[in-house]
């Protein structure tokens, strides 16, 4: 994740004014284990700045998602945001429903897909949705012998990169030495 003066950097860089709202943000941002709705920044901040409207702190939300400092993820009970990786190349995301912990995905399956030469792929989002190790024991979906190779969990962090599996080894060599980055 970005530290705080990543983030205000960034703003700072492409012509956001610095507020003391913002730097909070920004904060509140770095600081979070995880995902965060719109609601739950309202609440945080209206604990700071009495009369802030939710507009106001959505916009927000919005403008530093635009500029690349929050991703913006839909998950089955509406969006939510976090600070953008600090890997800086191309990836995308698995993410646990339970704890929210997220595990980068090592390849883009964009370069997998076959586009018509009339389109013209402008951006796009790739999630995987469902539950990690942990999550599974604790819902009773794993045996109980089953243990988290690295014992963390829940705790909104990346975990361990996932590679693509295929049974072309030249395809997996292109992948796993970068080339979709």
């Amino acid at each position: 994740m970005l530290s705080t003066e990543e983030i205000i950097n960034i703003m700072s860089k492409q012509g956001l004014r610095i507020t003391d709202q913002r730097r909070t943000l920004a904060k509140l941002f770095a600081e979070a284990p995880g995902y965060l709705t719109a609601k739950d920044v309202y609440e945080y901040m209206g604990q700071k700045y009495s009369g802030l409207s939710f507009d106001t702190v959505y916009r927000n939300l919005r403008v530093m998602q635009e500029l690349g400092v929050l991703e913006q993820i839909v998950f089955e009970d509406g969006v939510k945001f976090k600070s953008h990786c600090s890997q800086d190349h191309h990836h995308h995301h698995m993410i646990c429903l339970q704890c929210e912990k997220t595990y980068p995905i090592a390849f883009c399956p964009m370069d997998m897909t076959d586009m018509p030469d009339q389109f013209e792929v402008i951006r796009h989002k790739f999630e995987v949705f469902g539950y990690c190790k942990d999550c599974r024991m604790q819902l009773g979906n794993l045996p109980t012998d089953a243990q988290s190779a690295d014992g963390k969990g829940g705790d909104g962090k990346e975990g361990p990169a996932l590679h693509l599996k295929t049974s072309a080894p030249a395809l997996e060599t292109e992948y796993a030495a970068g080339k979709s980055q």
